[in-house]
């Protein structure tokens, strides 16, 4: 079944309500198992971000070494997301995703020994880290395309999505402020100890499985693209389709530019709000709630249509709740203000989401995940190096507050393309069945 065979209209929610709309994705059981098993995992990946944060502040006192640290994790995500992509659209992606969630794994434990025996400097996190950043190169961008196979009836793409994100975020509403508790009692290396621990979690599930078959073109076949040629079939793509390249250039900028935040918040929580890891677990949590809530908001949404204009003003609730952020030195107003600062983030991020899977041909799929992998983590590492270069000379509040309001510039700027976009993927949506005919100008 493609997604153009999709029946025009959704069907209507059963009789248990808003709340089974909320969770239908739920009811195929390898989503299920998928969503359990990453659940427990991203509680663990969550306190590993928080400890490995805190650990790198408390040895160096460098917010440039933040940054350092933070590109070193992300930028061979972007060397190595379009070669995924092409991977993710010809070979078995149970395989990779077990692979690669045993490496994270294996990542995890390393780090736990070299802190836990006392051995551990900065060279050693700077090389993990790029380790984890070449794992999830390849992770993220299958692991988005695999998401579709877990499905038997694809109308429940976009809550699939959704729930993914309320996961994320419902793991971050709980790893921080737990990694908060126990690097004040403990230290960071029992975080990625017990961060080792939880890929047994997602590991599982993925054996647990029963997969259809999936056909899969034989790489030996002589009529077979090479790697090159399907690199740049994908960004022909790409760019020949007006609406996935506007998603995916708004994602760029976000990630250079704003999203890096979270790198500093280390920062904020010792030396702008005065406090500790607890301080620090806290305002990720605060973000993480906001983005639950976020999540959970499009989960219940039963269509796509109106997510486009749902983006542009979580946009604007993140840049000026962060703008807020950045200006207060109140611990109680900044925590506050992570809330609506998650719930903006969320929305954008889950939003692109699902318009680039709605919008994809299935060919493609993997190779279009693979950019939005790009501008998701691969601009993440140059934005992170620019922002802990500027909090070093002018403080972390002037990187973060000029960072948000660059981007709200760049979205005022975009906004007149909208309507034409909008036409264009509702076109897209009519060939598909997911727009009915009479439905168009549905903003």
């Amino acid at each position: 079944m493609t997604l153009a065979s999709a029946p025009s209209t959704p069907a209507p929610p059963n009789a248990g309500g808003r709340w089974r709309a909320v969770v239908r994705a739920l009811h195929h059981r390898n989503y299920r198992l998928f969503f359990m098993g990453q659940g427990l995992s991203l509680v663990g990946t969550w306190m590993q971000r928080v400890a490995l944060s805190w650990l790198v502040y408390r040895l160096t006192d460098s917010p440039f070494l933040l940054g350092l640290v933070g590109f070193a994790g992300q930028v061979p995500s972007f060397l190595l997301a379009p070669l995924a992509g092409v991977f993710a659209d010809r070979v078995d992606r149970h395989r990779i995703l077990v692979v690669t969630q045993a490496l994270s794994m294996l990542q995890a434990l390393l780090l736990a020994v070299l802190v836990l025996g006392g051995w551990i400097q900065i060279w050693h996190v700077l090389a993990l880290s790029m380790l984890l950043g070449a794992i999830n190169g390849f992770d993220m961008p299958v692991r988005q395309t695999f998401l579709i196979e877990l499905l038997d009836d694809r109308r429940d793409l976009g809550n699939a999505i959704a729930l993914n994100s309320s996961m994320f975020n419902g793991a971050r509403l709980l790893g921080p402020p737990l990694a908060g508790l126990l690097i004040a009692l403990t230290g960071e290396g029992v975080c990625f100890l017990l961060n080792g621990i939880s890929y047994v979690a997602v590991l599982g599930s993925l054996f647990a499985m029963r997969l259809k078959p999936r056909h899969v073109a034989d790489p030996r076949r002589p009529e077979r693209q090479g790697l090159a040629a399907g690199l740049a079939e994908g960004w022909r793509y790409v760019r020949g389709n007006p609406p996935i390249w506007a998603i995916l250039m708004l994602l760029t900028v976000f990630n250079f530019v704003v999203m890096p935040y979270t790198v500093l918040l280390p920062v904020f929580a010792r030396d702008v709000l005065r406090g500790g890891p607890d301080t620090l677990g806290l305002l990720m949590g605060g973000a993480g709630l906001g983005a639950l809530g976020g999540a959970l908001y499009l989960a219940s949404r039963r269509s796509v249509l109106g997510t486009g204009r749902l983006i542009t003003l979580a946009a604007g609730v993140f840049c000026l709740a962060l703008i807020a952020f950045s200006l207060t030195t109140r611990p109680l107003l900044a925590m506050a203000l992570m809330v609506p600062v998650g719930f903006g983030q969320m929305v954008q991020m889950a939003g692109s989401n699902t318009l680039l899977q709605s919008l994809v041909d299935d060919p493609m799929r993997g190779r279009v995940m693979s950019f939005y992998t790009m501008a998701f983590m691969g601009t993440f590492p140059l934005g992170s190096l620019m922002l802990g270069f500027v909090a070093e000379r002018w403080g972390a509040g002037l990187a973060v507050g000029g960072g948000a309001l660059a981007y709200l510039i760049c979205a005022a700027i975009a906004l007149p393309r909208l309507p034409r976009l909008r036409a264009l993927a509702h076109a897209v949506y009519r060939q598909r069945g997911i727009l009915p005919q009479e439905s168009a100008g549905v903003a």
